[in-house]
């Protein structure tokens, strides 16, 4: 379970925006997309903001108790012990490792033998077990792990396993106040249960290779070191996110009642790609950029007041080939550096952009290769411009 404790990189470093959470300007990075994670003097986390939804259906309906979801799921939920044999790298999340043993969680996800767990729970792996609900210990393969995702896809022998799928549900059905159960093995206590609710949506954490997951899922079911993997379930019994990381405050290492769960929508695509063979894809921008606002609008001068204000284009990448800038002039604003003069992205597609958020949900939603056309304010007049996306490089830092 990793912790969130250490921000990411240096001020646009190949595409990696430096915290500026505090200006509200809410900075992020598309290729596809990130948006740091801060930390206080005193320990604790800050993390950018969500925004409430009030499109989707409520996960409601014919609600089990947690103990049925508990009796219903338990059985597909796996302990996973991964050997590591060489010294793990340096990660956003802490220093290098000696190798030894991970701990973490898994579900059964299919008929065939495919589990899901997160992608750090495996990594540096040579050997993987799993252990199901009845006790039964199998090896398991790491069929491919996505680390822009966070996601892994592990497989073990279907005709060994008596445990029935978990199912999955609908990320983006989910509202807050939603009840949610969180099965898994926190420090190594196999089959634990945990529930709460979905305290908030659309959460932003930093996947292992530095770039953004989004639209991710806020909950205060206790998570712990160990769960990394689990399922977060619905009264339905239907999984909707994967748990993955937590918020500490001061030393503590320990559930303070902020959890972030992968949205399954998100795990379930990267999951089908890897079983369908073996690797992920990721469309690429190559930008850095902040929200604009009526106030920033206000005090850089702008005549547009909503869209994404380009703060960095990365060297080379498929926004500079397209002709899209950034600004020549830094402006403070609450304190805070703000690249002025750079192109204002409006639109992508046709569909009005309000945000970096908007940028990464329209670049998230292709592919590598795939042309989109990029309506920006430039100098105050309006352009069109058509980026053919790229492949997202193995990390943000690189």
């Amino acid at each position: 379970m990793n912790r969130m404790e250490t921000s990411l990189g240096s001020p646009f470093a190949s595409a990696v925006v430096g915290g500026v959470a505090a200006l509200a300007l809410a900075i992020g990075v598309v290729a596809s997309g990130l948006v740091d994670i801060d930390n206080t003097d005193d320990g604790t986390t800050t993390v950018a903001a969500a925004r409430t939804v009030t499109d989707s259906q409520p996960a409601s309906g014919s609600s089990r108790t947690v103990g049925q979801v508990y009796e219903e799921d338990g059985q597909g939920v796996a302990f996973i012990e991964s050997t590591i044999d060489q010294p793990a790298e340096a990660t956003p999340f802490g220093p290098p490792g000696s190798g030894g043993t991970a701990t973490g969680s898994g579900f059964l996800i299919d008929d065939a033998g495919h589990l899901l767990t997160n992608a750090h729970v495996v990594d540096g792996a040579s050997t993987v077990s799993v252990t199901f609900g009845d006790g039964e210990t199998l090896d398991a393969t790491v069929l491919g792990a996505d680390d822009s995702t966070d996601i892994a896809v592990l497989e073990v022998d279907p005709s060994a396993v008596s445990a029935t799928p978990l199912e999955l549900g609908d990320s983006s059905a989910v509202e807050v106040g939603d009840p949610a159960v969180a099965i898994g093995n926190p420090y190594g206590l196999d089959r634990t249960v945990t529930s709460g609710i979905i305290s908030a949506l659309q959460r932003q954490i930093s996947a292992p290779n530095g770039f953004t997951i989004s639209n991710v899922l806020q909950t205060d079911a206790a998570i712990n070191p160990g769960n990394s993997g689990g399922p977060l379930i619905d009264f339905q019994g239907r999984v909707i996110g994967v748990n993955s990381q937590i918020a500490t405050g001061g030393s503590s290492t320990g559930s303070v009642g902020i959890g972030f769960a992968v949205p399954i929508e998100t795990a379930r695509n990267a999951a089908e790609q890897i079983i369908d063979g073996g690797s992920v894809e990721h469309a690429y921008l190559g930008i850095a950029g902040a929200d604009l606002d009526e106030e920033l609008a206000a005090t850089l001068g702008l005549d547009v007041t909503e869209g994404a204000l380009i703060q960095d284009v990365t060297p080379d990448g498929p926004a500079e080939d397209a002709g899209l800038r950034a600004g020549d002039e830094t402006a403070s604003v609450d304190g805070g550096p703000v690249r002025a003069g750079g192109d204002v992205i409006t639109a992508i597609d046709g569909e009005p952009i309000a945000s970096m958020d908007d940028v990464i949900a329209a670049i998230d939603s292709h592919r590598p290769g795939e042309e989109v056309t990029i309506d920006v304010i430039r100098d105050g007049e309006p352009e069109q411009l058509t980026v053919r996306l790229g492949d997202r490089p193995s990390s943000a830092l690189s």
